[in-house]
């Protein structure tokens, strides 16, 4: 009876958090989203800190401000003009498009296919662009309150240290939480750092790559590799289609690209998905592993499953929370008895803490922090 009292307890207890994290997704999310980028700006920090002896940890955190928000505005203003480019040759990508549905019809012997502007222009069409059109002004607005949320967390941390030594006063349970904390931050931070490398190393090989190759608004399409390699699994498959497909759509192949005519629109898009596929298999499969090391120690399956969970619970956000958001959860299911065994089918080894993980160095008594 007592058995069958708690887990109709674990029952509803789960029913109400995950109601409140589907409910509370507007607010959650969004404060999520800026937990993280001040884990990546923290992470920046303690790098540069270690790097050189002659900058200090309260300097070290002001440069990294700097550059992650440098780069937060170049990325907006570089995703603008990628937008506009492609609007400026419309008239040129929709003749391409309207051939290639013209091909596709006749191909399983169909004839009047419908035009571009008659595929997008219907019921349908035009409630899926207001609905991109209602995500692009919300998120405008959630890259505010992000960025307002950062501030806060700067400001905040210096206090976290005495609030707990007021909330724990067993030295043993302190250092319990704080030992927790650590390795929730570290995995996370090391994570997070790791997939920013990583997706950075990716991107520029693909720039490269796609100009070579003379595919339009290259930096553009780049770009999109960057943000998409956040999204485990999903987002290097995805990262690797878009370059083709726009490379299918562009107006002209370039002449100059070796043994391909300008009509070899398919065989164009090929040699792109292959090279741009080759540097997300090659070093997602060989390099990143060696890098990230254990800072998720996730199961393979369970980081598809989360992906698909935080997906449905908070959308695109939640997609590229995914993988930290569940490593967090099994550090914290890890330390009760009851729910250990859930946290032990999440991880890879089947140990969850991830005590294996140094901590990077922090500043030291003679630096300020």
């Amino acid at each position: 009876m007592e058995r069958s009292a708690k887990v109709g307890t674990w029952i509803i207890a789960t029913g109400v958090i995950i109601a409140l994290l589907y409910f509370g997704r507007e607010i959650l999310a969004t404060f999520a989203m800026a937990v993280f980028l001040f884990l990546i700006i923290e992470g920046f920090a303690t790098m540069l800190d270690n790097t050189s002896k002659a900058v200090n940890m309260r300097t070290a955190r002001l440069m990294a401000v700097l550059i992650v928000t440098g780069g937060f505005v170049g990325f907006i203003a570089l995703m603008a003009n990628g937008m506009a480019e492609f609007g400026r040759h419309a008239e040129e990508y929709e003749t391409k498009i309207n051939g290639l549905v013209a091909d596709a019809y006749q191909a399983v012997g169909m004839s009047d296919s419908p035009t571009l502007t008659e595929l997008i222009f219907n019921e349908q069409g035009e409630r899926f662009f207001a609905t991109i059109a209602n995500s692009v002004s919300g998120l405008s607005g959630d890259i505010v309150l992000i960025l307002i949320y950062v501030a806060f967390l700067f400001a905040a941390q210096s206090g976290w240290s005495h609030k707990l030594d007021k909330i724990f006063t067993s030295p043993e349970r302190r250092e319990q939480v704080r030992q927790i904390g650590d390795d929730a931050r570290v995995g996370i931070e090391r994570y997070l750092w790791v997939q920013t490398v990583i997706s950075a190393v990716i991107t520029t090989l693909s720039y490269f790559s796609l100009l070579a190759l003379g595919v339009q608004n290259a930096l553009f399409l780049s770009a999109l590799i960057f943000v998409l390699n956040y999204i485990p699994t999903v987002g290097s498959i995805v990262a690797a289609l878009v370059p083709p497909l726009f490379a299918l759509v562009q107006p002209a192949v370039p002449g100059w690209v070796p043994g391909l005519a300008p009509q070899d629109s398919y065989i164009y898009a090929a040699l792109v998905f292959v090279i741009v596929s080759f540097w997300q298999f090659s070093i997602g499969n060989f390099v990143q592993p060696r890098m990230m090391g254990d800072s998720l120690n996730l199961s393979a399956l369970i980081v598809l499953l989360a992906l698909a969970i935080w997906g449905v619970l908070w959308g695109i956000p939640g997609m590229f929370l995914s993988a930290p958001l569940t490593v967090l959860m099994m550090i914290l299911l890890a330390q009760a008895k009851d729910t250990r065994w859930i946290a032990i089918l999440l991880s890879a080894d089947g140990n969850p803490r991830m005590n294996s993980i140094k901590p990077p160095e922090r500043a030291t008594a003679g630096s300020s922090s």
